[in-house]
């Protein structure tokens, strides 16, 4: 008799009421393959865009639109060496020849997709590192000139800004976030920001200067696009460098080139960046990963969970993502 698992489909794209929580047959490994046994899923804007049908490297339908998970190793491949039964492991969908594909009780994936885990590590925490490894190239491999030593950090109680108010610190930067409210700043405060500015009453770029006293940033960080984008090259110092690493306000009108001379004082630097830089840069990609799974390892850094869900709560689970109100991340379990 065939054993079958809970896993999470969408036949036909729409909001959270397309994702199905149904039955399916459990898989066995491959030669080269490990099954994992699920024990925590992250939930992403990918997953969103996936559910939604408007992702970029959208797979096809019907699709799991899952692109993280935690676990414990079920079972291993014939030709698989290295791996055994019972550790501890991650798998992102980054490293699988298509995305989604990881919100399932068990999965199946190349052996050589997964990332080794010590056993203190604790999965939950684990699975929130795509954030990180987003956040580790932000800080470490888009600066203009030597690496910066201070930052803005735009929206620092989201899922990346935290990773970034955490690694920045960790990097030894004077951290700035912006915050809508006293309960995010808060919660950035806690994660290790040294100073937040609350941007729906406050001057952004003033209090910037200010906390910075005149200098400016060394990186400006920014998801969010739109009409203000433009303007942080003020809050730029020397050799400064805003990056654009989403657009979701959209993309700004005004003339950017003649914003950027207009401070050739500071010879600044506009980067947009998109982790798809690393689809065909399989090792670059991996070594990003094992510093952020060296750095929780070490406990230095501590992702924040704002929400733990169960898989068939995964209505629930992109319900709340979409909101934009979590602190941190949100993960499910099986």
């Amino acid at each position: 008799m065939t054993a079958l698992m809970k896993t999470v489909l969408v036949r036909q794209v729409g909001g959270p009421e397309a994702l199905e929580y149904v039955d399916v047959p459990r898989p066995d490994p491959g030669p080269h393959d490990v099954v994992i046994r699920a024990e925590a899923f992250g939930v992403g804007q990918p997953d969103v865009l996936i559910r939604r049908g408007v992702y970029k490297w959208m797979p096809p339908l019907p699709v799991n639109p899952g692109n993280d998970v935690a676990g414990i190793v079920h079972a291993v491949g014939s030709e698989v060496s290295g791996i055994a039964t019972g550790r501890k492991v991650l798998l992102s969908a980054r490293d699988l020849a298509q995305r989604g594909g990881c919100y399932s009780e068990f999965v199946a994936a190349p052996a050589d997709a997964v990332h080794l885990l010590a056993d203190s590590v604790d999965l939950q925490e684990a699975v929130c590192l795509a954030n990180y490894q987003v956040a580790w190239a932000l800080l470490h491999q888009c600066a203009s000139t030597q690496r910066p030593d201070s930052a803005l950090v735009i929206g620092a109680a989201g899922g990346v800004g935290t990773a970034l108010v955490q690694l920045g610190k960790l990097a030894g930067m004077t951290v700035i976030g912006t915050v809508s409210s006293e309960e995010k700043a808060e919660f950035a405060r806690r994660n290790g920001a040294d100073h937040v500015i609350h941007y729906r009453n406050e001057d952004v770029i003033a209090r910037t200067r200010e906390l910075t006293q005149g200098r400016g940033v060394g990186l400006v960080l920014d998801h969010v696009g739109g009409p203000d984008f433009v303007g942080y090259i003020r809050a730029l110092g020397k050799w400064g460098t805003l990056v654009s690493y989403n657009a979701f306000a959209g993309l700004p009108q005004e003339n950017l080139v003649a914003a950027m001379r207009d401070h050739l004082d500071t010879c600044p630097a506009v980067r947009c960046f998109s982790f798809h830089i690393y689809d065909h840069d399989r090792e670059g990609r991996r070594a990003l990963m094992r510093e952020v799974i060296g750095a929780l390892e070490r406990c230095a850094i501590r992702p924040a969970i704002s929400a733990r869900l169960k898989l068939a709560e995964v209505r629930k689970a992109h319900s709340l993502l979409e909101q934009g109100s979590a602190l941190g991340k949100i993960v499910m379990t099986p």
